[in-house]
């Protein structure tokens, strides 16, 4: 499929100025960044009645006292977002606050964490979708893998039509489970009051396989705690709000987690009322929603359709946090600078496309089944919570605000709370999954520190001689009609060294740069100003705004519109390569020069020059990042 095909499907091109349009209100940003959270409490109760059975049909007594304990720690880690949020309205979780507070080693250990919890989180939500339709009709039960990776596309493709797009798309189906839940519970409760009465069933009998113990409840506990998962998505996900975005992030944190504590409550108390207990065959959701509906109802279907949808629509709680998470390690230099480029339609499609594409592999290789794939479902997040909550407590700790020791001990204890969580599900499914990442997180953390150094190293290697050097053009008698446009990405050596080529055969040159941000075209004024002078006659720089995301197409545009002033003149496109020696810097660098040539080269017959520029092999302690992107 053609680039302009593809992008047919995903919609016209947004301007950047329509961003903030693009912006969603409270209620659309609450399914689009919660649907995680929320739909975990189809299966949470579930979680943790599956290791109390263990103990024997007794223990499953416990499921409400682990609830209201999931609850209370749900309560504290809602509340220390919603602190995070204040401190940090641009967005970021647990990353940045580790970072700022903890240093960068401890902030990459929780990126690592959640990226690997953001992919676990879209595959495991697909497959149980998947797993959820096949069960409605069995006969679907041989292809769970390609109807998995047909969702996994829609959805990608969704995302890639822009917030609001997605936002539309998976609205619905939040608000039908959320609505279909209170309805469970309305019901449930009014059957309880007028004709079942408040005296629990009593449970199938099962045979304790293990003794009722500490270690037991901790299980239970840690199970449970799945419906803590994607909690941490809208503290990721600020920018998404309309203005005042902090403000409505912070409201609607509030509201999700009014909305998970009191669903999962209602289930877990359903669940125990009527002496439900873990069946192979039906859920527990589902045999609630048969004791109160009636199984076969209307309303029954609707509840396991309602369930079927938002466990296929929790994997865009993934593919809301991960492709921002990226962009922000990318601005750090420990992602290649290709992460945090938004596409056409103001989406970072690069980090999307990156996600489908580890989710299908992880679908793939656990062929559409959930089982290995959920043990590790809560390391990451969990990993996540602990450090964001030691980084605030250091936080508090410096800047003793107003009422800083009350927030310091509530993150504290939410700390611990999360820390004990973290080191029963290590031990508890050590043996079942959780081993590999273990093993992920640190391997991942050192490839991420890996890249931040290579990139100190290039920029080092790249960085323009403090040696006087200058860009001279001298004037030519008789004039050779040459005129040279250089695209410069950034004033680097390889920029530079195609402005001094240029300068060596045309009269004039324009030096071209495509900016997005102020502060790049300001830092990129006062290089030229050092490096070529003030009053530099027929050697200049044009600096142009793009309106939509794109850099290529202001280029484009200006090359044909000069051509268009200047028929008479000879005009040749000068365009610096920087060509690693490296195989990791293929992936590090912007190779748009070439991009540039291809897009030229369609429209008319031009004259290319290409200034290659090989990246020197240097390793280097500094280095400061460039204005621009490198070329």
């Amino acid at each position: 499929m053609s680039v302009p095909s593809f992008s047919r499907l995903l919609g016209r091109p947004l301007p950047r100025s329509s961003a903030k349009d693009e912006r969603l209100p409270n209620l659309e940003a609450l399914p689009i960044l919660s649907s995680d959270a929320l739909s975990s409490v189809a299966y949470a109760t579930e979680a943790a009645l599956g290791i109390l059975i263990l103990g024997g049909s007794a223990a499953l007594r416990l499921s409400l006292p682990i609830t209201v304990a999931i609850i209370a720690l749900i309560t504290i880690v809602v509340l220390s977002y919603r602190q995070a949020i204040s401190a940090y309205p641009k967005g970021g979780g647990s990353y940045v606050v580790a970072r700022d507070n903890l240093g960068r080693n401890v902030g990459l250990v929780a990126a690592a964490a959640l990226l690997i919890d953001y992919t676990l989180t879209a595959a495991v939500s697909l497959m149980a979708g998947t797993q959820a339709l096949s069960s409605l009709q069995p006969s679907l039960l041989a292809y769970e893998v390609p109807i998995g990776l047909l969702l996994l596309v829609l959805v990608g493709w969704a995302n890639l039509r822009g917030v609001r797009e997605a936002g539309r798309v998976f609205s619905v189906p939040t608000y039908a489970f959320v609505v279909m839940i209170v309805l469970l519970t309305v019901a449930g409760l009014k059957d309880l009051t007028f004709h079942h009465g408040w005296t629990p069933d009593a449970p199938p009998l099962k045979a304790a396989l293990e003794p009722i113990g500490l270690f037991l409840i901790l299980r239970a506990f840690s199970s449970g705690c799945s419906a803590m998962t994607g909690i941490e998505a809208i503290a990721n996900g600020v920018q998404v709000f309309r203005e005042p975005a902090p403000v409505n992030a912070r409201k609607t944190l509030l509201v999700m987690g009014v909305l998970l504590s009191v669903m999962f409550l209602a289930v877990s108390t359903l669940g125990f009322m009527y002496g439900v207990a873990p069946n192979p065959d039906i859920t527990v959701l589902a045999q609630i929603g048969q004791r109160v509906f009636g199984d076969g109802s209307v309303l029954y279907w609707i509840l396991q359709i309602s369930t079927l949808l938002i466990l296929v629509l929790a994997a865009n709680t993934a593919f809301s946090g991960f492709p921002r998470l990226a962009a922000m390690l990318a601005e750090d230099y420990c992602l290649p600078m290709q992460m945090k480029l938004l596409g056409d339609r103001l989406v970072y499609q690069n980090g999307i496309g990156v996600l489908v594409t580890i989710t299908a592999l992880i679908i793939v290789i656990c062929r559409g089944n959930t089982t290995v794939a959920v043990n590790l479902y809560a390391l990451g997040v969990f990993t996540a919570f602990t450090l964001s909550q030691l980084g605030l407590v250091r936080r508090w700790w410096k800047l003793r605000g107003e009422g800083w020791r009350g927030r310091m001990a509530m993150n504290a204890l939410g700390s611990l709370t999360t820390f004990v969580v973290l080191m029963v599900i290590v031990v508890s499914k050590f043996d079942e999954g959780a081993w590999t990442v273990v093993i992920a997180i640190p391997l991942l953390v050192w490839g991420l520190a890996l890249i931040r150094r290579r990139y100190r190293e290039i920029f080092t290697a790249l960085a323009l001689d403090h040696d006087g050097s200058s860009l001279k053009l001298v004037p030519r008698d008789p004039p050779t009609g040459h005129h040279a446009i250089v695209w410069v990405a950034s004033m680097m050596q390889p920029s530079f060294e195609a402005l001094r080529y240029a300068c060596s055969f045309a009269d004039s040159v324009t030096a071209v740069m495509v900016v997005q941000k102020e502060e790049d075209a300001g830092k990129l004024s006062q290089m030229w100003d050092r490096y070529a002078g003030t009053d530099t006659g027929a050697l200049e720089l044009v600096l142009l705004d793009s309106p939509y995301s794109s850099l290529l197409d202001p280029f484009c545009d200006f090359v044909m519109e000069e051509e268009r002033r200047h028929p008479e003149r000879t005009t040749t496109v000068v365009m610096p390569v920087a060509i690693p020696r490296d195989r990791l810097d293929v992936a590090l660098l912007n190779q748009r020069a070439r991009n540039l040539f291809e897009a030229l080269s369609d429209d008319q017959s031009r004259v290319f020059s290409i200034v290659r520029y090989f990246v020197p092999r240097l390793a280097s302690k500094g280095g400061s990042s460039p204005s621009g992107s490198m070329d």
